[in-house]
């Protein structure tokens, strides 16, 4: 089975600049893709796209900067896109298990920002991760990796943190049962209250929320478009992620 292994990398400022042409480009591509998409009246070709918007563009004074950057995340956002397409009509057809798919949507310029890398655009030597036209990433190890990864997404988040997302194939671990079941009511006060009588408390998340709601405050107060609105909104940013790692640490 398919599972992802994230990491945290600290680009150097150059490879910050490198990885923002990237991600300004996988949206452009994956823009001009969708568009075309919505005015044809049938789905066109994965090849037909990657031709228009990415060789031909590239020609363009409009696109000529989509040279800049590896080729290869550009032919994945429309491969990415190919299977945004493929599990819409799945899912209006009911071929697709679970909730409905919405089709896919343009890509905004917000803060959250990702570029996958197959095999070929990136590689992995003595503990550095290279993404082509980045160059060797600096990687915090904090597991190591179950199998060869097959795809590598890179990520910026709304803190303007940068991460790794390895896509690897690992083997399904079956635990024998020790014990009787149990059950489990999860609540807001309480985390959770076990069948066995057993309470588990929830983190303390006061002070945090305490700080969030008085930053939102200010960032409100902030005109649009200036350096102290993107200041204070990095800084709620930052706050929320710390939270939500909490969560993750005590859920996990």
């Amino acid at each position: 089975m398919k599972s992802r292994y994230q990491y945290r990398i600290y680009p150097t400022d150059q490879q910050c600049r490198n990885l923002a042409k990237v991600f300004g480009c996988v949206r452009v591509v994956w823009n001009d893709a969708l568009s075309l998409c919505k005015q044809s009246e049938k789905l066109p070709k994965l090849g037909d796209l990657q031709k228009v918007c990415i060789t031909q563009a590239k020609l363009t004074e409009q696109r000529q900067w989509l040279s800049h950057v590896s080729n290869i995340p550009l032919q994945q956002s429309i491969a990415d896109l190919g299977v945004a397409y493929k599990n819409f009509f799945d899912s209006l057809k009911g071929k697709r298990k679970g909730a409905k798919v919405r089709p896919p949507k343009f890509k905004k310029k917000d803060n959250h920002q990702t570029a996958r890398f197959r095999k070929g655009g990136f590689s992995i030597k003595r503990g550095k991760v290279y993404l082509a036209k980045i160059g060797n990433l600096k990687t915090q190890w904090s597991r190591p990796l179950p199998s060869e990864p097959s795809s590598v997404t890179a990520i910026r988040d709304r803190a303007g943190r940068y991460f790794l997302s390895f896509v690897v194939e690992i083997e399904p671990e079956i635990k024998p049962v020790l014990n009787a079941s149990i059950g489990i009511d999860l609540g807001l006060k309480t985390f959770a209250v076990l069948s066995t009588g057993e309470k588990v408390s929830s983190p303390d998340y006061s002070f945090l929320e305490r700080k969030i709601r008085r930053n939102q405050r200010s960032l409100s107060r902030r005109v649009k478009g200036s350096k102290r609105r993107e200041k204070m909104r990095l800084r709620v940013a930052r706050l929320k992620s710390k939270q939500r790692d909490i969560r993750f640490l005590f859920s996990a």
